[in-house]
């Protein structure tokens, strides 16, 4: 059916699951510094994370990958000479699509955990220096279990929309399955079967992650009803 390149497609399935995952890793960093300069008493931080989120979610994905990868490597050819190295460094398109990934969506992101730290009742952090413990401790210790349960909804939409997102990264030369099905259709001119099994791969990630978020979701849920109660 799919004419010997069904390897070759998952091949590319692996790569796109792992560009996922490690662009949200970078995402996750980004949006966490960006929640934490959006919500600091310090106006110039505030201003900066405003900037940030407000300029990458305004602008479409696709103008943003074309300009930070190619905007991008040729500014690291233009300083390279300055700093005596003359030969053209051709940047990864992963690592470029890794950083990409995770700087467009970390926008995203700090907009849901900037909520879901919002959305903890204040007394929550006194009550925890009250008791001696120390920020970093009432930080990692109170506030983000509970930033967690309010930002899982919000971090599967995002989740869900960048593993989608990935597609774009193949207009750069990443040889993902969106790369290899094209290739394979036009090798043998049938683009409507090779562009249907990914669509059918892009569905059953997605499927599979809603399922694990939704039960991660009740796990952070757990006792949460009867104590709002």
């Amino acid at each position: 059916m799919l004419h010997g390149y069904g390897s070759t497609i998952l091949d590319g399935a692996w790569l796109t699951l792992t560009l996922a995952l490690t662009s949200m890793a970078v995402a996750i960093v980004l949006g966490l510094l960006g929640a934490a300069f959006r919500l600091s008493p310090i106006k110039w931080l505030a201003l900066l994370g405003e900037t940030y989120a407000t300029v990458i979610r305004g602008i479409p994905d696709l103008v943003l990958i074309l300009l930070i990868f190619y905007g991008g490597q040729d500014l690291v050819n233009r300083v390279a000479p300055l700093l005596g190295h003359d030969e053209y460094i051709d940047i990864n398109p992963f690592v470029a699509g890794v950083f990409t990934m995770g700087f467009i969506f970390g926008a995203y992101l700090s907009e849901t955990f900037r909520g879901a730290f919002m959305a903890i009742p204040k007394g929550q952090a006194e009550a925890g220096m009250a008791y001696g413990m120390s920020g970093p401790r009432v930080f990692f210790r109170i506030l983000v279990p509970q930033m967690i349960r309010f930002a899982i909804p919000g971090f599967t939409n995002n989740w869900l929309v960048l593993t989608k997102a990935t597609a774009l990264i193949s207009l750069v030369g990443l040889q993902d399955m969106m790369f290899k099905a094209k290739s394979a259709a036009d090798a043998t001119r049938e683009p409507f079967t090779f562009y249907l099994a990914v669509a059918a791969l892009y569905l059953v990630l997605t499927s599979v992650s809603l399922l694990a978020l939704r039960f991660l979701e009740k796990r952070y849920s757990v006792g949460s009803k009867a104590a709002e109660l």
